[in-house]
């Protein structure tokens, strides 16, 4: 009789280390993938600062350049797409067009003397030259949380707590072939 009760009692203490090991691990995969939705929430606030700029930095541009209407309207056009993209993909194509757009423009500026010295402009590439840079950082961020939360989603047993409750991989936010770099850098000068 004693044998069966600690049989029972043992049984008992086991369903429970599971249920507490089963909780955790929900829990632990919750805390990452909060983490990675909080970067990538970073990185959302520094993509509209940058889309708030291009417009003042086209208008900018239009007062000195008016014959680059192809690359103002591609500027603008990006921008559009970008602001519209519904899901973390789409978005990640359309800023990184947006950041080749960007790059175009500024290849226009450098070959117009006049708006090189516009006090206007001069501010506005600094400023989007400090949002790119807070733009890479945060992307940075974001990269890595994702990469801690996919490889905890493949070991055991997150991975079949994962499998149950939904946990699935997210996309990393890739730089534009540091096409943001080449901006940068550009704005410095």
């Amino acid at each position: 009789m004693v044998t069966q009760a600690v049989l029972v009692f043992l049984a008992l203490v086991l369903v429970l280390l599971l249920v507490l090991l089963i909780v955790s691990t929900y829990n632990g995969l919750v805390r990452k993938r909060s983490a990675v939705d909080d970067a990538w929430a970073r990185i959302d606030v520094q993509l509209k600062h940058r889309h708030e700029l291009v417009p003042d930095l086209v208008e900018t541009v239009k007062g000195h350049a008016a014959h680059e209407r192809q690359a103002l309207e591609a500027v603008l056009a990006t921008r559009a797409q970008a602001i519209s993209a519904q899901t973390r993909a789409e978005r990640a194509t359309a800023e990184n067009t947006l950041s080749g757009a960007l790059r175009k423009l500024f290849e226009v500026a450098e070959s117009l003397p006049g708006l090189k010295a516009d006090q206007n402009f001069i501010e506005l590439r600094e400023e989007l030259a400090a949002v790119e840079n807070r733009i890479a950082s945060s992307r940075q961020h974001h990269n890595d949380a994702v990469l801690i939360y996919n490889s905890v989603i493949q070991m055991v047993p997150a991975n079949i707590v994962a499998g149950v409750t939904g946990f699935a991989r997210r996309e990393y936010f890739r730089a534009p072939d540091e096409d943001c770099g080449r901006v940068r850098a550009r704005s410095r000068r």
